[in-house]
C-alpha cells in the first residue's frame, strides 16, 4: 500500500500541481490531504476544485473551518489586519458548491495499509486542528493530544514543517506544506520557497517505508496568477516568496 500525504495547499494551484505531477510518476494507492486548502493564496476556488477532482479524503484544517463561518480575526498589528482581509477576500470567492465541498472535510481520517498496519490522518492533532505537534513536543504531551488513538503511522500538518520521529511504535509525520512552505530566514523575519512538499508512506511486505519530498515548480506561474486575483495586498504577500 503506497499512501500519498498533501497538506496545508492554501490556494496556491501552480505548487499543488507539481506535487500532483511528481505523483503521477509512481504508483500511488490513495491520496490524503491533512486540510488548510484554500485560505490565504490567490486561488482558493482553483485549489478546491484541483483537489475535488483528485477525489481524495480531506481532512478539516482550522483555516477550512474558518472560511465556513469567517470571522475578523483580533488585531495584532499590522500584518495580523493585512492577514485578515486575505482570508476575508479569499471566503467572499466561494459558491456555494465549494463550501458544501468544505464540509466534507473530515475531523480524522483512518486508512488500513495492509496486514494489521494503520495511517491516522488529522490536521493539528487528533483531537483538535489548532494544536500543534513539533519534534520537540514532549513525547507526555503528544501522547495526550493523541487522545488514545493508535496507528502504525500518524501524519498531521498545521505546522508547515516537515517531521519524521516516533512516539513507542508509532510514526509520527508531517509531510509539510504544498502551497506555503515558510522557513524563518531570520528571527521575525519568514520566506516561502517556490517548491510544494509532501510525503510518501510505504507498506509492503511488513515493512514501512516515509518519504518526505520537495519538487520545486515555477514561481512566475504564482505570481501571474496572484496578479491576475485581485487579492488584496499582494506586493506584501509577495515580497515573502523567493
Amino acid at each position: 500500500m503506497v499512501v500519498a500525504i498533501l497538506s496545508d495547499i492554501h490556494g496556491n494551484l501552480p505548487a499543488l500541481e507539481a506535487a500532483l505531477g511528481a505523483l503521477a510518476a509512481e504508483r500511488v494507492d490513495q491520496v490524503v490531504c491533512l486540510g488548510d486548502v484554500a485560505a490565504f493564496g490567490p486561488q482558493p476556488r482553483e485549489a478546491l476544485g484541483r483537489l475535488r477532482e483528485v477525489g481524495c479524503p480531506v481532512v478539516m484544517g482550522n483555516t477550512d473551518a474558518w472560511l465556513l463561518d469567517p470571522q475578523p480575526h483580533p488585531p495584532r498589528d499590522e500584518n495580523s489586519q493585512r492577514v485578515t482581509e486575505i482570508e476575508l477576500w479569499a471566503a467572499g470567492q466561494l459558491t456555494a458548491e465549494d463550501q458544501a465541498y468544505i464540509r466534507t472535510f473530515q475531523a480524522t481520517i483512518e486508512l488500513s495499509l495492509g496486514e494489521g498496519a494503520s495511517l491516522l490522518a488529522f490536521h493539528g492533532s487528533p483531537r483538535s486542528y489548532n494544536e500543534v505537534i513539533r519534534a520537540t513536543t514532549p513525547d507526555e504531551e503528544l501522547a495526550a493530544m493523541l487522545a488514545g488513538r493508535e496507528a502504525t503511522v500518524l501524519a498531521g500538518g498545521h505546522t508547515h514543517t516537515p517531521l519524521v520521529r516516533r512516539l513507542g511504535r508509532a510514526l509520527v509525520i508531517n509531510p509539510g506544506s504544498v502551497g506555503l512552505p515558510w522557513q524563518e530566514s531570520s528571527p521575525g523575519q519568514i520566506i516561502n520557497a517556490a517548491w510544494a512538499e509532501f510525503a510518501v508512506v510505504r507498506w509492503e511486505k511488513g515493512a514501512l517505508g516515509v518519504s518526505l519530498r520537495r519538487v520545486p515548480y515555477e514561481l512566475g506561474e504564482l505570481v501571474a496568477a496572484a496578479r491576475a486575483s485581485g487579492m488584496p495586498h499582494l506586493e506584501w504577500w509577495l515580497k515573502d516568496w523567493r
